[in-house]
């Protein structure tokens, strides 16, 4: 049972850390570096430590909070995120062009 927990929520953060800003921002680094083993041990332990915050701090609001409330706002916050996402690209794109 703990196995499966724990390959779905490898696979789900595996997956959606994949080509995102922290990524690009890893390579970078390491590239212009030139020490690519710091830049690991300095990235990696910046996301476990992301993900501890994310894990207790998850776990403590469940207790207060119901699951459907923390779901209903983590969606409104990523629709939000999103749309304000998509409409600065539109504004970004008009400065570009002037």
């Amino acid at each position: 049972m703990i196995i499966s927990l724990l390959l779905s929520t490898f696979l789900t953060i595996f997956i959606a850390e994949l080509g995102d800003k922290t990524q690009l921002a890893t390579l970078t680094m390491s590239g212009t570096s030139n020490k690519p083993l710091a830049v690991f041990l300095g990235s990696s332990t910046a996301l476990v430590f992301a993900s501890l915050i994310g894990a207790l701090a998850g776990g403590s609001i469940s207790n207060f909070v119901p699951e459907i409330i923390l779901k209903s706002i983590a969606s409104i916050t990523f629709c939000i995120i999103g749309i304000k996402l998509f409409l600065n690209s539109f504004t970004a794109e008009e400065k570009n062009n002037k």
